[in-house]
């Protein structure tokens, strides 16, 4: 059929990464002027990955988050840390990686 199986026990939890765009930081009028493209931003399922790519866990869902932090000028700027980010989520960039298909028609090489 074509529902999923149980194949074994969970993958391992990967490390915690986080991507910060290259054009950051910068103030919120040069953020408006252009598109903030992510082109950058790699994805593997390589534990050993010590490029910064983001690592994911195959047949896993994940929920991308958009994390804008205000540089806080003030000296006492970590009193007010837990007011000082927005997170923003976008429900249609959910997705499930996939690293392996068991599907012999999805794995052939279409000529």
């Amino acid at each position: 059929g074509s529902s999923g199986l149980v194949a074994g026990k969970a993958d391992p939890a990967t490390p915690g990464r986080v991507h910060y765009h290259p054009d950051s930081p910068a103030k919120g009028a040069q953020w408006m002027k252009q598109i903030v493209s992510f082109d950058k931003l790699k994805l593997t399922n390589n534990l050993l990955d010590d490029n910064g790519h983001i690592i994911l866990n195959s047949m896993h869902r994940y929920q991308p988050r958009f994390h804008v932090v205000y540089v806080d000028p003030r000296k006492d700027s970590e009193k007010y840390a837990e007011e000082n980010f927005k997170t923003f989520v976008f429900e249609e960039t959910r997705f499930t990686a996939v690293t392996a298909y068991q599907n012999h028609r999805v794995r052939r090489k279409r000529v």
